[in-house]
């Protein structure tokens, strides 16, 4: 292993004190550390700084901070197939495989190939306009979320699947999700657990103003095609709660597996479903 990159979160406040232990460890292993420029500067480490992350060879990343800094990496260099860590500094830290006191024990693990990587769905957003000409917008790990923009009223939306429209109803929006993002926001709206090994994508609305249409989990090739038919000047989509764009609803948004998957380290010592119910059913370790 020669480089490693490693994406703290800016705003916690133990950023640094992790960030200047990984540093300690990776100097032991003769293994390059390199940082986003920005993160560089602030931590006062501007030798191990690059502007450009996409533009040099990257063996592992690592993110301190929370999940939400970890679907940050996944979803900005997914594409450069490099394998993501996550060093929970965080409340919840699901997804993240390493906690503080595990650092040191951890990182000697991923020296010596002591991981697997687990493979996670990526959501690829597009809208497609009245012509059919259709336009990425961005990835997102969890969850891809086609909601109302602002106070307004509940949306009229159709829902199709494929080429088969499948309802139109009343809500206050969709939340098309991952297995990953099955405990994200979708939980929230009342979808199920799915292992993030399952090949499946969910269907969750937003307070449906109906008493017939639930969740549902459909086949991870499947396209979802939502549009909306009430009067709205703009629309939101929002992409794993972080990125968010406002569109006519003259557009069709269009939800479908990328074709590049998140890869996420994993270590043995940790089960799926013990790690679920430690942090969501408060489960001794």
């Amino acid at each position: 292993m020669e480089r490693i990159a490693v994406f703290p979160n800016l705003d916690k406040k133990n950023s640094g004190e992790m960030l200047q232990r990984l540093i300690e460890i990776t100097k032991k292993r003769n293994v390059d550390i390199v940082l986003p420029m920005d993160a560089a500067k602030k931590f006062d480490v501007t030798l191990l700084g690059c502007e450009h992350m996409d533009s040099i060879p990257i063996d592992i990343a690592l993110s301190i901070g929370g999940d939400g800094t970890l679907l940050g990496v996944c979803r900005e260099f997914g594409a450069m197939g490099f394998p993501v860590c996550g060093i929970n500094i965080g409340t919840l830290g699901f997804l993240t495989e390493i906690e503080p006191d595990e650092l040191e024990n951890k990182m000697e693990m991923i020296f010596e190939k002591k991981y697997y990587i687990e493979e996670h769905l990526l959501l690829a957003g597009f809208v497609r306009n009245e012509e059919g000409e259709e336009r990425f917008l961005f990835n997102a790990v969890n969850d891809v979320v086609v909601s109302k923009s602002g106070v307004a009223r509940m949306l009229h939306m159709s829902l199709t699947i494929n080429k088969t429209k499948l309802i139109d109803y009343k809500s206050d929006g969709i939340i098309v999700a991952s297995p990953t993002g099955s405990t994200a926001y979708s939980l929230s709206a009342g979808g199920p657990i799915v292992h993030p090994k399952v090949r499946a994508l969910l269907l969750t609305p937003i307070c449906a103003h109906t008493f017939y249409l639930r969740p549902m989990v459909v086949d991870e090739d499947d396209e979802i095609h939502i549009r909306v038919l009430s009067p709205q000047k703009e629309i939101s989509v929002t992409f794993d709660g972080q990125k968010s764009f406002n569109i006519s609803p003259k557009y069709e948004v269009v939800v479908k597996k990328s074709p590049l998957p998140a890869k996420i380290i994993k270590f043995a010592d940790k089960d799926y479903y013990k790690t679920l119910g430690v942090k969501f059913w408060g489960h001794e370790k």
